[in-house]
């Protein structure tokens, strides 16, 4: 059976995936999730994208098994650089930000969405929730995060998540990967149709990079409110690797 490593995107952490993780558990996957510096239980100051990149791949360098590596939102920018490490013999995209070469999670959002038309004129957006921090880090008001990140959740999830929600440096999204993965992995996107963080159109544009694609009715974080649909999927992603 092929490791499953999970890597979360921003402000969030490794909690976002318990629920994931224990049905994975219960298929009798093995599953390893990364705690990026400064986030959830991590002490450590905040990174910058080469730096969670690294991490990543320091976890990789442990395992023997070939690994399904997935990434969630941001976590699409850390396992485009980290992703070609040896070990990893799939990548996927949960609503992640599948860059190529010289493009940021900033720059290539404004490229794809002026290439689609994409616009969220007239409708509200996580932005609206920034809350500057010191060190160049933001915070999301948490009204803002429990409508825009997990809008198909129930109320004590919702208030669960958005309580261990925690900064996150911008600087990061500007970050370029020095490496890009999908260009030489295969690699499955998930689009997100009702998310309300990443528009879906830009994660379908996104979608068209990778081998194949599925869309689910999910908001951002259907690890929370669907961990069926993304223990299934990785379930199937990992047992085709071995």
């Amino acid at each position: 059976m092929a490791a499953i490593v999970l890597v979360h995107g921003a402000w969030q952490g490794a909690w976002c995936w318990s629920r994931v993780v224990h049905q994975l558990g219960e298929r009798g996957m093995r599953t390893l999730v990364i705690e990026l510096p400064g986030h959830g239980d991590d002490p450590g100051p905040l990174g910058d994208l080469h730096g969670d990149a690294m991490l990543v791949r320091q976890v990789l360098d442990g395992i023997d098994e070939p690994v399904v590596l997935a990434g969630h939102a941001y976590g699409g920018a850390v396992i485009t650089e980290a992703g070609d490490h040896p070990a990893v013999r799939e990548l996927v995209y949960i609503a992640g930000f599948v860059l190529d070469a010289g493009e940021s999670c900033v720059s290539a959002t404004a490229k794809l969405s002026d290439a689609a038309r994409i616009s969220w004129e007239g409708q509200h957006t996580l932005a609206e929730g920034f809350v500057t921090g010191p060190k160049r880090t933001i915070t999301l008001d948490p009204m803002v995060a429990g409508a825009r990140l997990y809008n198909d959740c129930d109320a004590s999830t919702i208030a669960w998540a958005v309580a261990h929600l925690g900064p996150q440096r911008l600087d990061n999204l500007r970050g370029v990967p020095g490496a890009i993965a999908w260009r030489s992995k295969p690699s499955v996107y998930v689009v997100c149709a009702d998310d309300l963080a990443v528009h879906p159109d830009l994660e379908r544009a996104f979608a068209g990079r990778c081998t194949s694609s599925v869309e689910w009715p999910t908001s951002h974080s259907p690890f929370l409110s669907r961990p069926d649909l993304v223990a299934g999927l990785l379930g199937e992603l990992a047992t085709a690797a071995a």
